[in-house]
């Protein structure tokens, strides 16, 4: 069985262990620590399914912080990413949890801002809605976020305005997602009649 004859520290973060005198790896420190790994313990078996395990779920965390780091991702998202990174089911729940008890994911504060951005984007209700629930929203998070916008009709209006009303503002909104009645309204206001 080989023994753990050296644990060094190359760099910040970063152990590596020899065996029998010989490097052997390179691992990150927080693995070294969770796997318990000591000098003069026996590398088994047992130590080492430990070892990989304590990596695996080691490099998901790492993997779910990388895709964090240029934008928030809700937890349905993220944990798609990781499974198509390879990561189990067990590694992705156990990052999910870990990145949600430090804050770093939250659906609710995903949804709404999400919602926000792209209601200022000209998007309406029903488009958010469609783009929410892609990115694996819980239908109550969605509802919750788009209760926070300014109502639709009252956007609607607004950006009907800003595109120079009528008709052709009016197809415009349908097309970025906006209701019938939010429709409605903005035909209303141009003084004309509903739409066919």
């Amino acid at each position: 069985m080989p023994r753990v004859t050296a644990l060094r520290a190359p760099r910040p973060g970063r152990v590596a262990v020899e065996l029998d005198g010989a490097l052997w790896r390179t691992l990150p420190l927080e693995v070294v620590v969770r796997a318990g790994l000591r000098v003069d313990d026996e590398l088994d078996r047992p130590g080492l399914r430990l070892l990989r395990r304590e990596l695996r779920r080691h490099e998901t965390l790492a993997a779910a912080g990388r895709a964090l780091r240029n934008r928030d991702h809700s937890a349905g998202e993220l944990d798609r990413k990781l499974e198509q990174r390879g990561a189990s089911s067990a590694e992705r729940l156990g990052a999910l949890e870990t990145l949600e008890r430090a804050g770093l994911v939250d659906d609710e504060r995903f949804a709404t801002r999400r919602a926000q951005a792209l209601a200022e984007r000209g998007w309406g209700d029903e488009a958010i809605r469609v783009d929410l629930e892609g990115r694996e929203v819980a239908t109550e998070l969605v509802e919750q976020a788009l209760s926070t916008l300014e109502p639709e009709a009252k956007r609607a209006v607004a950006l009907a305005e800003r595109r120079g009303g009528g008709l052709r503002a009016a197809r415009w909104l349908a097309a970025r997602g906006f209701g019938s009645d939010a429709l409605e309204g903005v035909i209303a206001n141009e003084g004309g009649a509903a739409l066919p």
